[in-house]
C-alpha cells in the first residue's frame, strides 16, 4: 500500500514537472512571435527603417577599414575610434538630421581644436606653476560660456549638438596638452579621424537610398490637410443621421478620427523643417525653399483641427433635433460641410502635386460663404421662437462652429497660395487638350495639334446665314419655292484670308 501510494506521488509530481515545463516552453514560444510579429510591424509601417540600418551598418563596416588595414592604422593610431564613434553619434535616419549634426561636429572639432592649442600655448608661456591655472581658467570660462550660449532658442534649435561638442573638444584639446608634448600632431590626427567619420555618414546617407526630411515635412502637411477634409467630409451624415447604439457608432467613426494626430504634430513638423534647412537642393525642392511656409501651415491645420475636436465631441451624443428644425438646417450644414472638405481635399492635393491653376477651390470657397449666407440668414429668422432652446443650442453651436471653419479654410487657402508662390509651383492649364476641336480665333480657322496646314481643300471658308422670319398669311404658310435647276452654276465662296 505504502508503495503504491509512494508510486501515485511519485507519478503526480512528474505529471505536475511535466506541466510546467510546458508552461514554460509555450511562454516563451509566444514572447518568441510576439517578437517577431512587432519586428514585422516595424517595417512594415515604415520600410525605410530597414534600409536604415543597412546603411548604418555598410558606414561602420567602411570606416572600420582604418583598424583593418595596416597602413592606415599606422597613420592615425588608437585615434581612429573617433571615426568609428563618429559614425555611431552622427548618422540619423534623414539626410537633413545626417548633415545637421556632421557639420556642427566638424566645424565644432576645428574650432575648439585650434582654441584648444592656443590655449595649450598661452598656458606653456605662463611657466609650469601657471600653467594649470591658467588651463584650468580657460576650460571654465570657455564651459561657462557655450553652456549659457545653449539656451538661446535658435542655437539650440539647430546648434546645440555643435556646441556640445566645442565644450567637450576643447577640454580634452587643452587638457590633454598637459600631459603630452605632441598636441598639434594630436588635434590634427582626431580632426582628420572625425572628418572620415563624418563623410563617410554624408556619402553614404545622401547616395543610397536617402531619406528627406523636406519630402517628409511636404508629405505630412498634405496628408494633415486630407486628414481634415476627410472628417467634414462624413461630419454631416454622422451628426443628422438617427439615434443608433453608441457603441456601434463609435466603431464606425473610427475613420474619422484620424485628425487626432494633427494635435501633437507641432515637434515633429519643427524638427523636420529644421532639418530640411540643412539639406541641398533635390527634386522639386530647391536650396532655398520656403520651409518656414510649411510651418504656417501646419500652424493653422491645428487651429483647424482644434474646431474639429470641438465639432466631434456633438458626435455619437444621440442629440434629438426637433423635426422642423432639422429640415431647415440640415441641407445647409450638409452643403456647407461637403464643400469646404472637398476644398481642403483639393488643397491638399496641390500641395501633394505642387502644382496650381488646375484646381476649383475659388468655387469651392465661394460654395462655402454662400451657404455660410444662407445659415446666417437661417437663424436671424423666427424659426427659433416656437422651440426649445436647450434643445437646439446643440444645433446652434455645431452651426456657429461650421462658420469658424470656413473661415479657418479661408485662412489655409491663402497660405497654400502664397506658397505656391513662393515654392514656384507649376502651372497647369486644364483647357489646352490634343483632342479640342477646332476654334475660331479672330478671322482664322486653328485646331489643336496636330497643326494642319491650310490648302485650297481644307481652308476654312466663311458662310454668313441669314434668317428671316416667315409670317403665316391666314394661318397658312407660303409655298416652299421651286428648286434650283441643276444645271446652274455653284456660287464661289471666298476663303478667309482672300
Amino acid at each position: 500500500m505504502d508503495m503504491e501510494m509512494a508510486r501515485q506521488s511519485k507519478t503526480g509530481l512528474m505529471g505536475r514537472m511535466w506541466l510546467r515545463l510546458n508552461l514554460v516552453i509555450e511562454n516563451c514560444w509566444a514572447r518568441l512571435a510576439a517578437a517577431a510579429w512587432s519586428v514585422v510591424k516595424v517595417g512594415k509601417e515604415d520600410p525605410r527603417r530597414a534600409i536604415h540600418s543597412l546603411k548604418v551598418g555598410l558606414a561602420l563596416t567602411l570606416v572600420s577599414l582604418i583598424y583593418y588595414y595596416h597602413p592606415l592604422y599606422t597613420n592615425f593610431g588608437a585615434t581612429a575610434m573617433w571615426a568609428v564613434m563618429t559614425v555611431v553619434v552622427v548618422f540619423e535616419f534623414s539626410v537633413g538630421a545626417t548633415l545637421s549634426k556632421g557639420v556642427n561636429r566638424g566645424l565644432a572639432t576645428l574650432l575648439a581644436g585650434a582654441l584648444g592649442v592656443g590655449a595649450h600655448h598661452l598656458a606653456c608661456r605662463s611657466g609650469k606653476t601657471g600653467e594649470p591655472i591658467l588651463l584650468g581658467f580657460f576650460v571654465f570660462l570657455q564651459a561657462t560660456t557655450s553652456t549659457f550660449m545653449r539656451f538661446f532658442p535658435r542655437i539650440k534649435a539647430r546648434y546645440d549638438y555643435g556646441m556640445l561638442i566645442f565644450i567637450l573638444t576643447f577640454s580634452l584639446v587643452s587638457v590633454s596638452g598637459f600631459r603630452d608634448d605632441e598636441i598639434l600632431e594630436l588635434a590634427q590626427r582626431r580632426l582628420t579621424t572625425i572628418f572620415i567619420g563624418g563623410a563617410a555618414c554624408v556619402i553614404v546617407s545622401i547616395f543610397v537610398y536617402p531619406v528627406w526630411a523636406g519630402q517628409d515635412l511636404h508629405n505630412l502637411i498634405a496628408l494633415n490637410l486630407e486628414k481634415l477634409g476627410n472628417f467634414l467630409e462624413g461630419f454631416g451624415d454622422e451628426f443628422f443621421k438617427p439615434p443608433m447604439d453608441i457603441d456601434a457608432e463609435t466603431t464606425e467613426n473610427k475613420s474619422l478620427r484620424g485628425y487626432k494626430s494633427i494635435l501633437s504634430s507641432k515637434s515633429t513638423e519643427e524638427s523636420l523643417a529644421n532639418f530640411a534647412r540643412w539639406e541641398p537642393g533635390h527634386g522639386r525642392f530647391r536650396f532655398r525653399h520656403p520651409w518656414k511656409q510649411y510651418l504656417k501651415l501646419g500652424a493653422l491645420t491645428r487651429e483647424y483641427a482644434y474646431r474639429i475636436e470641438a465639432l466631434d465631441g456633438y458626435l455619437n451624443r444621440n442629440i434629438q433635433v426637433p423635426a422642423q428644425v432639422r429640415e431647415q438646417i440640415e441641407e445647409i450644414c450638409r452643403d456647407l460641410s461637403s464643400e469646404a472638405a472637398e476644398g481642403l481635399k483639393e488643397l491638399s492635393l496641390v500641395v501633394r502635386t505642387m502644382t496650381r491653376g488646375a484646381d476649383n477651390i475659388g468655387s469651392r470657397l465661394e460654395n462655402c460663404r454662400n451657404a455660410v449666407k444662407d445659415l446666417k440668414a437661417l437663424l436671424k429668422t423666427s424659426l427659433w421662437k416656437d422651440t426649445d432652446l436647450l434643445a437646439v443650442i446643440p444645433v446652434l453651436t455645431v452651426s456657429s462652429l461650421l462658420i469658424d471653419v470656413v473661415k479657418c479654410t479661408e485662412k489655409i487657402a491663402e497660405a497654400v497660395h502664397e506658397l505656391s508662390s513662393l515654392a514656384k509651383f507649376k502651372e497647369t492649364d486644364a483647357s489646352v487638350s490634343p483632342e479640342k476641336p477646332l476654334s475660331h480665333v479672330g478671322d482664322k480657322c486653328e485646331a489643336s495639334k496636330p497643326a494642319v496646314v491650310p490648302t485650297v481643300e481644307n481652308q476654312c471658308p466663311r458662310v454668313v446665314l441669314t434668317v428671316h422670319e416667315v409670317v403665316p398669311e391666314n394661318g397658312r404658310l407660303p409655298a416652299a419655292p421651286a428648286p434650283a435647276p441643276t444645271s446652274a452654276p455653284t456660287p464661289t465662296l471666298a476663303p478667309l484670308n482672300s
